[in-house]
């Protein structure tokens, strides 16, 4: 038989008729207008807001709804006229923030904040791994809660953006901190941190080699110091200097090494990643006893436990205390003292994946084409997707990658 063409009188039809056609049927993605919530930060220690107002006003352009718990932005000196000047809704209630789809917090919410939030819900915020408590993680899968640490989101880089951002901000805090702290202002020796003609420069002393320690190095040469770095990796050693661009004093960690250079350091910044299998302190109490009057201890690594073993975890209201002579400065949450800063680096990051999120029509169809936001997730849908977090609180978990490949 042979195939039907248009001379075939079964096919031919008056000129000018309608033929039927094939359905098309639309196969792009169906933006989803997204409800965000911004509560306020109850912790003390917090000031930082995942938001700007310029982020928001971005937002609601996109047809988006976010809505803000009155004063949220108050401690980054932002108000709630700048956020509903950009469309955001200023909630007087709790109650009514916590009931939006997405919810954007700075620190993790405690375990009453948490009981506000409902089923199918996701929720934004740091994991805080080293303060939380098996009881969270059950309250998080017993709500059937999708939370997502952005401080373990990845970018297209494979790099760490909130994580690098903050630890940026960290390093170079951690240098003015530490020239406040010798100055005659908050009771110091009167030293400047640097140096000018004639007068030897004082001598700052970094453990570490990663994004902190980069930035702590630029701000403390910048201002005119003697910089001396330490790390237990060459490779990281020689990836800092290349990236600063100078000759850099730098050693492996060798303890009579670091104590020989701990007697004429002004300034010592910890900087470096603590990890179960190094050792528990890279400063011991004998190596501060050695570290002349006055000078100062900045202890980046103390949400970690600390690097040096006379570092004792204090909050901004009560941020230093002085041992053996030495003037401790020890605050686990750095950025959150330059806040403005900090939380338009935080709304820098969340802003493009909200968008994204929307126009992919919503967080599950986002994660299947995302990898570096999946790596985030630690929690989908009531199910722990967190390996290290199973095995940490002796709890069953999928890997995510698998289980969204599944549906």
């Amino acid at each position: 038989m042979t195939a039907a063409t248009s001379t075939d009188p079964r096919y031919s039809f008056p000129k000018g008729s309608l033929l039927p056609q094939e359905e098309m049927l639309e196969v792009g993605k169906k933006p989803k207008c997204l409800s965000i919530g911004l509560p306020s930060e109850d912790q003390h220690q917090e000031s930082r807001v995942s938001l700007t107002p310029e982020a928001v006003e971005i937002l609601v352009a996109n047809g988006h709804e976010v809505r803000i718990e009155t004063d949220a932005g108050k401690a980054s000196n932002y108000s709630n006229a700048d956020y509903s000047e950009k469309g955001a809704v200023i909630i007087e209630k709790k109650e009514d923030v916590y009931s939006s789809d997405i919810l954007l917090r700075i620190a993790p919410p405690s375990l009453k904040e948490l009981k506000l939030i409902n089923s199918q819900q996701i929720l934004f915020s740091s994991l805080h791994l080293q303060s939380q408590n098996k009881e969270f993680m059950q309250e998080l899968i017993a709500r059937k809660i999708t939370a997502i640490a952005f401080e373990k989101i990845k970018d297209e880089n494979n790099a760490y953006p909130v994580t690098s951002s903050m630890s940026a901000i960290a390093g170079n805090t951690s240098v003015l901190i530490a020239a406040e702290y010798l100055s005659n202002l908050k009771g110091g020796k009167g030293v400047m941190l640097g140096g000018i003609t004639g007068i030897t420069p004082t001598e700052v002393v970094i453990l570490g080699a990663g994004t902190a320690a980069e930035y702590a190095v630029r701000a403390a040469m910048g201002l005119g110091a003697f910089v001396k770095v330490f790390d237990h990796s060459v490779p990281r050693l020689r990836r800092l200097q290349n990236n600063v661009g100078v000759r850099l004093h730098t050693s492996v960690f060798h303890p009579r090494v670091i104590k020989n250079a701990l007697k004429s350091a002004d300034v010592l910044i910890g900087a470096i990643h603590m990890i179960d299998k190094g050792p528990r302190f890279y400063v011991t109490e004998d190596m501060v006893k050695v570290m002349k009057k006055g000078s100062v201890i900045v202890d980046l690594s103390i949400d970690q436990g600390g690097c040096v073993e006379t570092s004792e975890c204090r909050n901004q209201h009560d941020p230093v205390y002085t041992k053996h002579g030495v003037v401790h400065y020890c605050v686990p949450n750095i950025p959150s003292s330059v806040a403005r800063t900090a939380s338009i680096a935080i709304s820098n990051v969340l802003l493009p994946l909200l968008l994204e999120m929307g126009e992919a029509g919503g967080l599950s169809k986002k994660l299947r084409e995302d990898k570096g936001l999946r790596h985030g997730v630690y929690v989908y849908n009531g199910i722990l997707t967190n390996e290290y977090i199973g095995n940490l609180f002796n709890l069953p978990s999928k890997d995510i990658d698998l289980f969204l490949a599944a549906f």
